[in-house]
């Protein structure tokens, strides 16, 4: 058992509390002023201290591209083939690489993790805990298939002469993959409702689809101009699926169709160089733009893009270039904590909840605070 006296608790859930928090098991037990625990009970004193839950990187590639390292270490983007549904980011991921330290080190418990965007569907993406040495042990679910508009695909390929080239191509690869999964599953339930039926020929392609159609999990898709982000809406609404709008970056310009549309926004990497053209009107107001508007706003880094451990320097930035402070903070815990299908487990400092808890020496979207203890699975895994 753990207890947390006396800190400045964001619940995230249910205001701030100044008070304890009761650990057990690797669970959240109790939260309370001057809670009574046993003589054996390690105790933490966080007086003076903000006590939050573990911070959610929406959006990342870490431990697929690993640190310090060049083709070796690059295991995020299967350039073989513009359609790989099939791959699963937990075969590519290394919990050694040090960036997984730094996380824990800036804060930050939970990632997103998964394949990039050469791709137009890239692969699964998970969510994962930062601290482990073994994946299998880390991973919470998998939460989204990965899909990608835009230059990336028309890069990957297109300078090798092969499809996609152009916008429109990606959007019919995708469309003709996601029709191609709409008749292997009615194959399939009609094999699994009728004995006389024979069992469709199994397709590792087709199968990892099945999840998302039945609305399981979302789209993943990586959008950064207003046009992409629109076919990647139009297409959603063609197949009946759920949605995740990454990166958003020209959201600002379109806020107006998007909170009518209502899908969840994942915005970034906003603390990085205007690297194409497509990122040209690149601005940290986009998402208090966005949030404002009534949008389920989370914020990302994108790594390797920006480190992880910078995603509470991410959302100060953010509340700089006029986002609500309180908005902000949800970006990092409870908001993409929901929007992953993952807040039964993260978020929030609420009981029955996994016990990650950081606990910093100051405001943690002020450049100056600092990480004091980072506990995850109420295990203290980080102390300064």
């Amino acid at each position: 058992m753990l207890c947390i006296k006396n800190g400045k608790i964001y619940t995230m859930a249910n205001g701030v509390i100044d008070g304890d928090i009761l650990i057990k098991d690797g669970k959240i037990e109790e939260i309370g002023k001057n809670l009574v625990v046993p003589l054996d009970v390690k105790v933490i004193d966080a007086r003076g201290n903000f006590v939050f839950p573990g911070f959610i990187d929406a959006h990342t590639h870490l431990g697929i591209w690993e640190d310090g390292m060049g083709y070796e270490g690059a295991d995020g983007n299967e350039e073989t083939d513009p359609i790989t549904p099939h791959l699963n980011a937990i075969d590519g991921i290394n919990p050694m690489d040090r960036n997984f330290k730094e996380a824990i080190q800036g804060g930050i418990t939970t990632v997103a993790s998964g394949p990039g965007s050469a791709n137009v569907i890239g692969g699964q993406f998970v969510a994962i805990k930062t601290h482990g040495d073994r994946i299998d042990d880390m991973l919470i679910k998998t939460i989204g298939i990965k899909i990608a508009f835009g230059e990336n695909p028309k890069s990957a390929y297109g300078k090798e002469d092969k499809t996609p080239q152009t916008r429109m191509a990606t959007a019919s690869l995708l469309r003709e993959t996601l029709k191609k999964a709409e008749f292997y599953l009615d194959d399939m339930t009609e094999y699994e409702e009728n004995e006389d039926a024979d069992r469709p020929e199994y397709d590792i392609k087709m199968e990892a689809l099945m999840s998302l159609l039945k609305k399981e999990i979302p789209l993943k898709a990586h959008a950064h101009r207003a046009d992409d982000i629109f076919t990647a809406i139009r297409i959603a609404k063609e197949f009946d699926l759920n949605l995740t709008i990454d990166h958003c970056t020209e959201g600002h310009l379109i806020v107006k169709h998007l909170a009518k549309e209502n899908y969840p926004i994942i915005v970034g990497p906003s603390l990085s160089e205007r690297s194409k053209i497509e990122l040209k009107n690149l601005t940290f107001e986009t998402p208090g733009i966005l949030s404002n508007e009534g949008l389920k706003v989370c914020l990302m880094t994108d790594h390797p893009v920006v480190p992880v451990q910078y995603l509470p320097l991410c959302a100060g930035l953010a509340v700089k270039a006029g986002m609500d402070k309180n908005k902000a903070l949800e970006a990092i815990t409870i908001n993409p904590a929901q929007v992953l299908g993952i807040d039964d487990k993260v978020g929030s400092i609420e009981v029955g909840k996994d016990a990650d808890i950081v606990i910093w020496n100051g405001d943690p979207l002020e450049v100056q605070s600092k990480v004091l203890y980072t506990i995850v699975n109420g295990e203290v895994v980080y102390e300064a």
